[in-house]
């Protein structure tokens, strides 16, 4: 071939090669396609199974937890999550600052309606509970996953009842949590928004392994109690009546209705 044509033609298949083989190593590298050694999950992994019916028509699903969020009580009135053994991490972040959650319809509350106001901004999905990444960390800082707490309760029987889920999740290898205030009867608010404050917060886990389910619930008034958190374990049937909430419709209906009617605390280790 005549050099005056073998240089132009080699130049094209060069510029060729380099353009497809940079879009090729791009999109291997883009997060639907790379393969991680330590992958973290989407919030679309909490088994949809366990996920609460929603009473306001807003359900939120972000990257590591699920919330219906409650316009009118500017807070979600539930927050689920899966807290896995591998999960649990000593890791130390740089506390973020609270930011209102873009992916609520209506925008969540502002931060600074707690300003002042006599009460902790209280996470429902714990910081603690996601120190396996920054990105996790970071996400439990949006105002969707907060609520007004009296601070002796938050730092007081919650704190010791959040540190209770994360030992059962690392005994039986991970459990699903549910939890929120009760958005119903005459509450207090806060702020310029009129943020509610619950007189009373709830918590459920549940424990699924081999067709075998196990819940525990508790139902605690917002105020300080230097009583064990077990004092408040309720069956899930009772706080579906204080919240109108329907917790898990998504089980058949002979597991859920045992589930929820009963209290074992001996499974759950308590003597």
């Amino acid at each position: 071939m005549n050099r005056k044509y073998l240089y132009p033609i080699l130049i094209i298949l060069v510029t060729v090669v380099l353009y497809y083989g940079d879009e090729y190593v791009d999109k291997l590298n883009s997060p639907a396609n790379k393969t991680l050694s330590n992958p973290e999950r989407s919030g679309a992994e909490f088994n949809d199974t366990f996920l609460p019916a929603s009473t306001t028509g807003e359900i939120v699903k972000h990257n590591f937890y699920t919330l219906s969020y409650s316009e009118e009580h500017e807070q979600a009135e539930w927050v689920a999550y899966e807290l896995k053994k591998s999960d649990l991490s000593k890791s130390e972040f740089e506390r973020p600052y609270f930011i209102e959650d873009k992916k609520v319809e209506t925008r969540s509350a502002d931060w600074r309606n707690y300003k002042n106001s006599g009460y902790d901004r209280g996470h429902l999905c714990p910081a603690g509970d996601r120190r396996m990444s920054f990105e996790a960390y970071n996400e439990t800082f949006l105002t969707s996953n907060i609520s007004p707490q009296d601070h002796d309760f938050n730092a007081g029987i919650w704190n010791r009842l959040e540190q209770k889920v994360r030992y059962w999740a690392r005994k039986y290898d991970g459990v699903y949590v549910v939890t929120g205030g009760v958005l119903k009867g005459d509450l207090n608010t806060i702020g310029h928004e009129n943020v509610s404050v619950p007189n009373k917060f709830y918590k459920i886990v549940v424990d699924f392994l081999d067709e075998n389910y196990k819940a525990i619930a508790f139902l605690i008034p917002n105020k300080p109690s230097p009583e064990s958190y077990f004092e408040y374990a309720v069956s899930i049937d009772e706080i579906e009546d204080a919240t109108g909430i329907d917790f898990f419709p998504q089980l058949p209906d002979s597991i859920e209705n045992e589930m929820e009617q009963t209290i074992n605390l001996k499974v759950w280790g308590k003597k």
